[in-house]
Formats: structure tokens, sequence, C-alpha cells
């Protein structure tokens, strides 16, 4: 089965202008959880001057009703954040940390640098294991930086390691602005899982901002990864720079898994639901191709 970690509650609401409200946010999560998603990034501890679209991370947490097996994450920018997470400990299993692999882009988006950056992590990788939580560390544009060009796959190794050593059970590579491409994807995952060794689960976390999002999740499953992220209605996106649009839409990743036969334990019916929702929150039309067409009928009954 194909697992997949729904992060638009957290990725996509915290790139939108206006502030979605904290009941909204609850109902649109729920309504994930219902459609079968097991792991949703449900909100972040950042300073709310800094992203004032979840500052209310805490009371999402608190008011939020979701099936036992539905694993909610948050993304956790340093000890402080930690620390504020933890008040709600019981309502989320597993923290999400991050960085860049280019220090340009890490500069712009923490203003550390990749050693400051790693080394708060560490402590906070630690302490979160130390409190049963499940950890995934995420490589921001770890496929090509928009400031720097190519970024060296040994760097992005080299950061890898040290998140591992640190703690994190699960390696997410993002594309952040939408630079990879299928061939590069193709050879980047086999040259991680050398890189890394076998026990640290891999994910793939591709926007569509160049409409290669699908092609390159095509190029990642020949490549044997079976985790990824995604966002529904296309959601989120990268604050920096300008023009780096959505992640790669949840609905759109299921629909072209299921139409190739794979299974991921989410009923795409009930996911166009959520994101018809969000849009309606939100007034305005969102990005997903399945939101728009609808999932593929097969009127002589060959698939469902």
């Amino acid at each position: 089965m194909i697992r997949i970690r729904e992060v638009g509650p957290r990725d996509g609401f915290q790139n939108e202008p206006e502030v979605v409200p904290t009941e909204q946010k609850v109902r649109l999560i729920e309504l994930l959880a219902a459609a079968g998603l097991k792991r949703i990034e449900a909100t972040s501890f950042v300073r709310a001057d800094v992203i004032p679209q979840l500052a209310d991370g805490a009371e999402v947490l608190a008011r939020l009703r979701v099936p036992d097996d539905v694993a909610l994450s948050v993304l956790i920018p340093n000890e402080r954040g930690l620390d504020n997470a933890l008040g709600q400990r019981e309502r989320f299993s597993e923290v999400n940390v991050f960085l860049s692999a280019s220090e340009t882009h890490n500069r712009k988006n923490v203003n550390r640098s990749i050693e400051e950056s790693l080394d708060g992590l560490e402590r906070v990788l630690a302490r979160a294991r130390a409190e049963g939580l499940r950890c995934e560390g995420v490589i921001s544009v770890a496929f090509g930086c928009p400031y720097e060009g190519h970024v060296p796959p040994e760097r992005v190794w080299a950061i890898a390691r040290r998140l591992r050593a640190a703690g994190a059970q699960e390696i997410g590579f993002g594309d952040t602005t939408g630079m990879a491409n299928p061939a590069q994807v193709r050879s980047f995952f086999p040259a991680a899982r050398e890189a890394l060794g076998g026990e640290v689960e891999l994910t793939a976390h591709f926007h569509n901002t160049r409409g290669q999002g699908l092609a390159n999740v095509l190029a990642a499953l020949d490549a044997g990864v079976e985790s990824f992220e995604a966002s529904f209605g296309e959601l989120g996106g990268c604050p920096v720079p300008k023009g780096a649009t959505g992640n790669i839409a949840t609905e759109d990743l299921v629909s072209m898994l299921h139409e190739m036969g794979l299974s991921t334990g989410v009923s795409l019916e009930r996911l166009v639901e959520a994101a018809r929702a969000a849009q309606a929150v939100l007034g305005r039309p969102l990005g997903s191709h399945v939101l728009t067409a609808g999932p593929v009928v097969w009127n002589d009954g060959s698939r469902t």
C-alpha cells in the first residue's frame, strides 16, 4: 500500500493570505480523516507573528476528533516550538522538523545557516524521541535551489545522516520550488537508499510549480518509493521565492495511483468532498485537476 501524509492543513493554510477560522480547519481535517487518510499534518508551532495563519495550532489539536488510527503530526521549528507543542502531547503522535539543503534558501526561510539549523534540530529530535514521538526530518530544495541552482546530492545525504543519527525515523525530500525532473528523481532515491541504509523511511514531497509533480511521483514509484506527501486542493507552496506554487494535489495523486491499480486506503470520492469544502471556505477555485474534472468514471464497469 502506498502511504500518503496529507500536509494541506499546515503547508496549505500557512500560505493563504487570510486566516482560516479554527472551526473550519477542524472540520476540514476531520473530513480528510474520514476520507481514509491515516497521516495528517495538522498544524505547526511557529511564532504567531511570523505565521499568523497557524497561531491557533494548540486549539486546533484540542478540538480535533479523528479515529484512533489516524496519526496527527505537527511541524516543529525549534525547541521553543516543541515546548509549546508538548502542551498538547496527547493530541498528536508525530513531529516534523525541517531545513534547507542550500545555505541561501535556509537563510531566507529561517534566517539560519544549515549548521545552525542542524544543531538546533538535533536537540529537538532527541527530545521528541524521548517523548515517544515519531520523527521526520524534511530537507527542502533537495532537488535544486532557485538561488544556488544545483544542490550536490552528497550535501543532501550528509544532512540526512545527521537527522537520522539524531532520531529521525523518516526523511522527506522536498522539491520545494518544483525544479525536479523525472530522470533526476529516478536516480535520486536509489542513491538516497544506498547513502542512508534500509531502516529509515524515505518520503517524496513534490510541488507542481512547473506541472511535473505527478511525473516525478511516477519516477519515484519506479525507484521504489512508497511514501509521499501531498496537499488537498493543491494548496500550499513555498513562501520564498515568488512563484513557487502549490504541492501536488492529494486527490490527483490518489486518482493516479488508483488508476494504476495501487492501493492507498483512501476514498477518492470523500477526498474530493474535502477539497470541495476547502474551496468553499477559501472562496476561490483550487488547482487540482480531479477537483475540476471529477474522478475517472469507467462506464463499462471495468474500474470502480
